[in-house]
């Protein structure tokens, strides 16, 4: 009798989908959330798809602390490289962060090392286990983040590290704000904010209650700072520049404003016409370089959800802090779209800029750049509570933030007023 494939043993194609996933990111630098889709569609069972993106981004959170238990067990440091080290990497990830069966581990993971060293695999896997040292309390930053994050944010860098220890829970934003604790109830979730709901991360978002009606969307609460800042539309025209995939969008449709969604990638926008048909709103939908378009006329509002690094979302996607950002290109590229914002706007009119990025250079400096409008003060009433207005009157936020409650995205938004 032939012997079985590794493919037929159950689980291994999980944890083949998690290595792809692993090599694509750290050989190619391709972000997880793009190559991720393509290689979990070959995985058949939803419960399969989302074991094997646990495991990766597990071993993407603590690759640095899982690095230093497979090199204090080797006598020979393996290659970066080396697909021995990515399969240990997966394979410690499982067992001492998803706290899965040593043995299932070993089972499922070996024979991803088919033709290659398994031995060594079973060997390093096994004495790291037996060893006293384990995972440290959080996760250890690579070299360059923490030289810039100990210099920009030397009082959080260390809160902001234990943040990014455990995986976020789910945000929603309510369609209708005033359902808030029905909604609140009806998920067995909290709420931080009028119109928020948090519950814990489990299953598919398909199939939580609400969904198919169309009552939320999922939508980090940072990521809901900028939108509410600029509060209901009462039929106002209002420009939401780099708007996919929609959640902003889809705030301010909700608030009454008449909105004009513009982005310029033509399948993210799709995304955002797929997202406003669920929740039953519209927007005027333009497929633009919002370097290059130029309105037709002036808008009551405007906001400029900005390229820019991410770094805010490592909580989420902790492979952004394993990529090198030009941080200069996104910097110079922000400035333009906040020149093109203002001169979007009718006198009187509103810009809010929003960055989910924990970098001075896209946020502050920014805001700062800015002179030609007057600023608004961000109100203490629009953020949850524990966070309150910079003293300069910006919002920031960053993942050390709301610990207790399950922590909150880093971000940047500054409101401004385009005088009369």
């Amino acid at each position: 009798m032939q012997a079985p494939r590794s493919d037929e043993t159950p689980g291994v194609p999980a944890r083949r989908a998690a290595l792809r996933m692993l090599d694509a990111v750290l050989r190619r630098g391709e972000p997880l959330d793009q190559a991720g889709p393509p290689i979990l569609r070959g995985i058949e069972r939803g419960d399969d798809r989302a074991l094997a993106l646990a495991i990766a981004q597990e071993a993407l959170r603590w690759l640095a602390d899982l690095d230093a238990l497979i090199d204090g067990a080797t006598r020979q440091i393996l290659p970066a490289d080396a697909k021995a080290r990515s399969v240990l990497r997966l394979m410690l990830a499982q067992a001492l962060r998803l706290e899965l069966p040593p043995h299932a581990v070993i089972a499922t993971g070996l024979p991803l090392l088919e033709g290659g060293p398994r031995r060594l695999a079973h060997g390093v896997f096994s004495a790291v286990l037996k060893g006293a040292k384990g995972l440290p309390a959080a996760p250890t930053l690579p070299a360059p983040v923490l030289e810039r994050w100990s210099r920009d944010w030397p009082e959080r860098v260390s809160a902001i590290a234990a943040g990014l220890a455990v995986p976020p829970p789910l945000d929603l934003t309510l369609k209708d704000p005033a359902t808030t604790q029905e909604w609140t109830e009806r998920l067995g979730g909290v709420s931080l904010l009028p119109g928020h709901v948090r519950v814990a991360r489990a299953g598919s978002v398909e199939a939580l209650p609400g969904y198919g009606e169309g009552a939320w969307w999922v939508q980090d609460l940072a990521a809901s700072i900028p939108a509410r800042l600029l509060g209901p539309g009462e039929g106002r025209r209002v420009l939401d520049l780099c708007a996919a995939p929609g959640g902003k969008t889809m705030q301010l449709a909700a608030a009454g404003w008449k909105v004009t969604a513009l982005d310029k990638s033509a399948r993210r926008l799709e995304r955002l016409q797929s997202n406003m048909e669920r929740v039953g709103l519209a927007a005027d939908v333009v497929t633009a370089d919002v370097m290059q378009w130029r309105p037709a006329e002036m808008f009551d509002a405007v906001l400029l959800d900005a390229p820019c690094s991410a770094t805010g979302t490592c909580r989420r996607h902790p492979d952004v802090l394993l990529r090198m950002t030009p941080f200069a290109e996104l910097e110079e590229l922000q400035r333009g779209m906040l020149e093109r914002a203002a001169g979007a706007l009718r006198p009187g009119g509103e810009l809010v800029y929003a960055v989910c990025s924990l970098e001075p250079g896209e946020g502050e400096a920014q805001a700062d750049w800015v002179r030609a409008l007057r600023p608004v003060p961000v109100p203490s009433d629009v953020l949850p509570a524990g966070i309150a207005p910079t003293p300069r009157g910006w919002f920031r936020s960053d993942p050390g933030m709301l610990a207790e409650a399950g922590g909150i995205d880093g971000f940047f938004t500054a409101h401004w007023r385009k005088d009369a």
